[in-house]
């Protein structure tokens, strides 16, 4: 019996898996403490499936308490060390404007103020050390930080990621001068070069870290109470890591709960024989979206969440605020807009009855009749029309709108928002999203899912008849997996097929060991670029891939990437990095369903467990054995 729960902004989702039949339950979220969602929701799942806790074999569980810590700015009090002369590394950033043409525009501000930022007297270079930080050193550096009594440090120092030597022995003070405080090291955090992002990153890991390791230790105290086994935690590259590794790196989960939903979308295509998918993840709070081919999400090495760097490997998913509960408004300039402000779970949307007064795309939908007010949503929630009509029309009041055309133009701008994201993880990186199914899932995404496919020229629609919970599937059949990456920067002479070898071995060993799995399955991704220039190409190949192979590798992608390649420029290898993952049990074939209609027709509405399909006019479609939905729009 497999345990899938993933955590939302407005609900909180649980799959049981056990003997090829899939179980499902809902369940509000409780933003204060998301541990009593989970546990409300894995209660209402063991209830339906008639199991007891005690015979659940794995729990996975996908959560956005550091996402959301980060987006708005809670954070533990952190101090920064770092080389001295280097200590602004994070203020300083790339020197680039944060919007082009907005000059108002800034940067987020660092999460260390200026009087927690502490110079370390030491300094490395890629040879080995400059001036070296001896043990008296690091103890009086270690007082000095403990009598500012941070919640937890960060300690960045120059090259560390070839030469941790430096900060092995501050955080050795660190920790002796500071006993229960959390400490990042950037050489364990991060493990490759560029100061900023390094550093950013490593602050932001020690900053969330007490925070998401209250709220682990709060649930695996619960799950052990309540008979479960401890909770593996969704990591932002797809993979399961333990709560105590979770709890230590809170940097390697802000992306938690969009991965899940990557992976159950991953899973959705393989088991529907769809080699090309673009993936719709509409819950209540935003909506996720990214690219399947032959049945894997893309990676990427880095990225950024709310204007800050992410220096981590991460599923490849692009993130707006247009959910069901994103609220509309109208700008300065008298424009209909719809998020990225969420009601959220609590009040909700006004037509939950909960004390919401605010228009949102939920509201929207049930005033035009795609959702209807006699069935109650997942999870109990019953829906009140009047409560939303009244919140539309305020709305449509000050746009001089008829409450119905006011409905029709907030689902309209949200349709526009996703359609905009989608292109972006397409056409705007030479994909064409026309020769893509859509696969829609999420609470909300199979209301929208054919509108935008309309807007993206798709003809085909898929959605799972798990669609509603899909991420938490995605929980189930995730692997566990860690990761190990190093900046080697080799070229010339350095760059030969022992050299490589030897940094493979090494980072896979490093992983296996983390994962506590000797023998776990390895996926090695080489970083290489021309000489000169600023950034690289990610190339996925064999461990044992030689120069030359890698070459032609890189080559390859530089040519479909930016349109040529020039054989006679050196290449280097600038980071090496190491998966090592151990796959979940394979699930049995589910139990075809009974009942439902065979054949849809639009313009219609369908009903599943935990959302509602939409099929407009101009599309027709099929239910499978598996309850999965097949929609094609009709040749015109």
């Amino acid at each position: 019996m497999l345990l899938g729960v993933d955590v939302g902004g407005t609900f909180t989702d649980a799959v049981l898996v056990a003997d090829g039949k899939v179980v499902t339950a809902k369940a509000p979220t409780t933003p204060g403490d998301q541990s009593e969602g989970v546990m409300t929701a894995v209660a209402a799942v063991l209830e339906r499936a008639g199991r007891r806790a005690e015979e659940v074999t794995a729990f996975a569980h996908g959560m956005t308490v550091a996402t959301n810590a980060l987006l708005e700015g809670r954070a533990a009090r952190t101090a920064l060390v770092a080389t001295e002369g280097f200590t602004d590394v994070v203020a300083l950033g790339r020197q680039a404007r944060a919007d082009l043409y907005r000059l108002c525009a800034a940067h987020p501000a660092p999460l260390v103020p200026d009087e927690l930022r502490f110079p370390a007297p030491e300094r490395m270079t890629p040879d080995g050390p400059l001036r070296p930080l001896d043990a008296n050193a690091a103890e009086a550096l270690a007082s000095t930080v403990a009598e500012a009594e941070p919640e937890a440090v960060a300690v960045v120092l120059l090259h560390a990621y070839r030469h941790p030597a430096h900060e092995r022995a501050a955080g050795a003070a660190l920790a002796a001068a500071l006993p229960g405080v959390h400490v990042s090291l950037s050489h364990e955090v991060v493990g490759t070069f560029r100061e900023y992002e390094r550093a950013a990153t490593t602050e932001i890991d020690a900053a969330l870290s007490p925070l998401l390791g209250r709220y682990l230790r709060r649930l695996a105290e619960r799950a052990r109470e309540a008979g479960l086994p401890e909770p593996a935690i969704m990591q932002s590259n797809g993979g399961l890591i333990d709560v105590a590794s979770a709890a230590r790196h809170a940097a390697w989960t802000v992306l938690s709960g969009p991965a899940g939903g990557a992976a159950g979308a991953a899973f959705a295509a393989r088991a529907a024989g769809i080699e090309r998918a673009l993936c719709l993840d509409m819950g209540g709070t935003s909506c996720d979206v990214c690219v399947v081919h032959d049945g894997a999400v893309g990676e990427t090495g880095g990225g950024e969440i709310a204007g800050r760097p992410i220096a981590l490997p991460m599923l490849d998913v692009h993130t707006v605020g247009a959910g069901g509960g994103s609220i509309a408004w109208r700008d300065a300039g008298g424009a209909l807009r719809v998020g990225p402000r969420s009601a959220g779970a609590v009040p909700g949307p006004a037509c939950y009855g909960r004390g919401g007064s605010e228009p949102t795309v939920t509201d929207a939908n049930l005033l035009l009749g795609h959702l209807s007010p006699d069935a109650p949503l997942a999870g109990g929630v019953a829906l009140d029309r009047s409560a939303a009509e009244r919140a539309i029309r305020q709305l449509a009041d000050t746009l001089e709108l008829e409450p119905r055309a006011c409905a029709e133009g907030i689902v309209r701008v949200a349709n526009a928002e996703m359609t905009r994201a989608l292109r972006l993880v397409t056409v705007e990186r030479g994909i064409d999203p026309r020769d893509h199914a859509l696969l829609a899932f999420g609470g909300a995404g199979p209301l929208h899912a054919c509108a935008i496919a309309d807007e993206l020229g798709i003809a085909r629609v898929l959605v799972p008849r798990a669609s509603g919970v899909l991420a938490a599937l995605g929980l189930v059949v995730a692997p566990r997996r860690r990761d190990a990456q190093r900046t080697v920067l080799r070229a010339g002479e350095t760059l030969t097929a022992e050299a490589v070898a030897a940094d493979v071995a090494e980072l896979a060993q490093a992983a296996r060991a983390a994962l506590g799995a000797p023998e776990a399955e390895l996926a090695t991704t080489f970083e290489l670029r021309y000489r000169g220039q600023a950034f690289e190409l990610a190339i996925e190949a064999a461990p044992d891939a030689t120069p030359t192979l890698l070459r032609t590798a890189f080559e390859a992608a530089h040519a479909e990437r930016y349109g040529y390649c020039d054989p006679e420029q050196e290449v280097e290898l600038v980071t090496v990095r190491v998966s090592a993952s151990v796959s979940a049990p394979p699930l049995a074939a589910a139990a075809p369903t009974a009942a439902a209609p065979e054949e849809l027709v639009g313009p219609t509405v369908h009903a599943l467990p935990e959302s509602t399909v939409l099929v407009p006019a101009g599309w027709r479609g099929t239910i499978g054995p598996d309850g999965t939905i097949d929609l094609q729009r009709e040749p015109a």
